[in-house]
């Protein structure tokens, strides 16, 4: 059960890596949300439930790779904070201004960022991964409407973040085309192909193992490792293609949401500070399909943030990131990738 407290989530934290999967059957309805759904009965879930939920019937991994504990979790925040700061002090000496005085929020569509899009293939067909033009355009143009606030179905907020497509590539290399999370085959391909500085981003399509839709880095891991900085998607998620109900290109969305800092909105259960993001209520698990707006498995004030790209819901429902969302995204470039 949730307890209300007062306190603020925005302190809260961010994660390493993310990833999401889908059910190989257009329609079958997965397995582990059923399971969870029981268990969403009992007083106690345990976080294994939690990364048990990333993975949906058809899939092979039990677990998320990069679930975090609540020790890591406090680690993370506490240096997110520390570097925040730093960068703000940086930019007030560098402005002759107070600390105090020195803006910290970007304002919306102020940043654009550049999208190296690589397209892992098989062969030349659209089955093997030579995704066409045409949906890489689209899904930039989803970005846009997701980070403006605009995509189809509802309003969201207005975040500082617009994306340009930058370059496309393609590469045959059927080794490569079944990809696995942190496998060689991950590695060697972004060594060969990545682009950019912290600030560039890096958008790999494949077929990925697992029957996961796709994975990000976070912005705190460019430091240690910036050759594997970017978001990986399965290919067919893409505006159009034949993953249905995940081919509207909201997957892209949910991982660069990762990539700029965001975590599930389902990220610590009702146990305070959640997602660390004070406007999106606290969700004990995450919802699939595109249940109802009334969904509340928390007692805390609040429906489950259902529409919200930070979820696990249908492409068709999701259509939202929220004010304090666009605020820790806004915390995160300006600390990490700026």
């Amino acid at each position: 059960m949730r307890r209300l407290l007062v306190l603020s989530r925005a302190t809260g934290l961010l994660a390493v890596g993310a990833t999401l999967a889908f059910s190989q059957a257009p329609g079958l309805v997965p397995s582990a949300p059923a399971a969870m759904a029981a268990a969403v009965a009992a007083a106690d879930i345990c976080a294994d439930d939690r990364a048990a939920a990333r993975v949906m019937s058809g899939g092979s991994a039990s677990r998320d790779p990069n679930t975090v504990s609540t020790g890591q979790a406090d680690d993370l925040n506490r240096a997110l904070r520390s570097k925040l700061s730093a960068r703000l002090r940086v930019m007030a000496q560098r402005n002759g201004a107070s600390l105090s005085s020195t803006a910290r929020a970007l304002s919306a569509g102020s940043v654009t960022i550049k999208v190296y899009f690589h397209v892992i293939r098989r062969n030349t067909s659209v089955a093997g991964g030579n995704v066409p033009d045409s949906q890489i355009t689209n899904q930039v143009n989803v970005l846009n409407a997701a980070f403006a606030g605009v995509a189809p179905g509802g309003t969201g907020a207005d975040t500082p973040f617009r994306f340009q497509l930058a370059s496309v590539d393609r590469t045959t290399n059927a080794k490569w085309f079944r990809l696995g999370r942190d496998s060689a085959a991950e590695r060697q391909l972004k060594n060969r192909l990545r682009k950019g500085g912290a600030d560039a981003l890096n958008i790999y399509t494949a077929n990925l193992t697992d029957s996961l839709l796709g994975w990000a880095t976070f912005p705190q891991d460019y430091q240690s490792n910036s050759v594997a900085d970017g978001v990986v998607l399965l290919h067919s998620s893409l505006p159009g293609g034949s993953a249905a109900p995940y081919n509207l290109g909201d997957t892209g969305a949910h991982e660069v949401g990762h990539w700029l800092g965001l975590f599930h909105t389902f990220q610590g259960g009702c146990a305070a500070p959640g997602d660390s993001v004070d406007d999106t209520p606290f969700e004990e698990l995450p919802n699939f399909r595109c249940p109802a707006d009334t969904t509340d498995t928390c007692t805390a004030p609040g429906s489950d943030p259902i529409h919200n790209f930070m979820d696990y819901t249908d492409d068709a429902c999701m259509y939202q990131f929220t004010t304090g969302q666009a605020s820790r995204m806004s915390d995160h470039w300006t600390a990490y990738r700026a």
